[in-house]
């Protein structure tokens, strides 16, 4: 099988033929439909992961079909559509664990990162990480939902947002747009901030209700004087400093959720927070039953990301452009 495979920090990935690898006990082996190339990949060969371990396949956005299953596997039967994501395995005994936390659980391992991922033609999944797609999802458009949706789609709810509360999205890209449309699917109000004007009529297409260009005013000042202010702000930009500068543009009792963010420090000023109880949080993806639940509801309501499909040997000039900025859509490696 065609294997891309992470050997260094600042290498670009070798291309080279595997054999088809068998399940052990409790995996499964998939066929890849698609996978995602998320900034996570990115930042993998940039050397801002620390515990990962070289050579490693990357990609976590993955979609296919299930092929075999290895000793003590009931679940999922071969023949299953299914997804895996950042997640990849945990202790399975502690207790963020058994409470259905695995994203929290210290012993957590990241598909990508210290197992191998989804550049490959087949891989092999723990069974109980992988996550049924929904009837009817297209598999190739949903492989970003691994990630960037389930991110988004988690952010917001552990935001406590409800219908009519006032949400502000920094940057409309893969994991922002996901973030506008589901914001709006449950009811809530929303404002986007990006750089410029140029992402406005899009944004309003996807049902935003007012567009703040930062190059032209404050987007803290902005926020304020809708209505008092937002009550959640999401920061989809790889920039910490982005979503620094809108704090003051919270409600009191607001939230700033970070989903992007960059190497600078967070500074954040105490006195407002302190003033109107506002709260911090950076989500790091979800558990299983998280993606279970961005799936239904992307499902539910055909929220689907804008994506360009490429080919397996293409990935390094994807990764390349969006070291750059020059991404535009979130490209997803195919295979036929």
């Amino acid at each position: 099988m065609l294997t891309a495979i992470a050997t260094a920090i600042n290498e670009p990935l070798t291309f080279t033929e595997r054999e088809v690898p068998e399940p052990g006990q409790g995996e499964v082996l998939v066929e890849i439909t698609a996978c995602g190339i998320c900034y996570t990949d990115l930042d993998l060969l940039q050397g801002h992961w620390p515990i990962a371990r070289f050579p490693v396949v990357p990609g976590h956005e993955i979609t296919g079909v299930v092929v075999a299953t290895g000793p003590g596997v009931s679940w999922p039967e071969v023949g299953a559509s299914v997804g895996a994501q950042f997640l990849g395995d945990s202790c399975r005994h502690c207790d963020y664990c058994v409470r259905g936390e695995q994203i929290l659980c210290p012993g957590k391992r990241i598909t990508g990162i210290v197992i191998d991922g989804g550049y490959a033609e087949y891989a092999v999944l723990k069974a109980d990480f992988v996550t049924p797609l929904p009837e009817g999802l297209d598999p190739v458009a949903a492989a970003p939902l691994m990630c960037a949706g389930v991110t988004a789609f988690n952010s917001l709810r552990r935001g406590g947002i409800t219908a009519g509360s006032r949400v502000a999205v920094i940057g409309a890209g893969g994991v922002g747009a996901l973030a506008i449309r589901y914001a709006v699917a449950m009811g809530a109000r929303v404002a986007v901030i990006g750089r410029s004007n140029r992402a406005e009529a899009a944004v309003r297409e996807m049902g935003a209700e007012r567009f703040i260009a930062a190059r032209d005013s404050d987007p803290a000042e902005a926020l304020r004087a809708w209505d008092g202010g937002a009550n959640l702000i999401l920061n989809a930009s790889p920039s910490t400093s982005a979503a620094a500068a809108t704090l003051t543009g919270l409600a009191p009792d607001g939230m700033l959720v970070l989903c992007g963010y960059g190497p600078e420090p967070l500074v954040l000023p105490t006195q407002p927070m302190v003033l109107n109880r506002l709260r911090v949080m950076i989500n790091p993806s979800g558990s299983p039953h998280d993606t279970r639940d961005a799936l239904a509801f992307s499902a539910a309501h055909d929220i689907l990301p804008e994506f360009t499909p490429v080919g397996l040997r293409d990935a390094n000039a994807a990764l390349e452009a969006m070291a750059k900025g020059q991404a535009g859509r979130r490209s997803v490696i195919t295979f036929d």
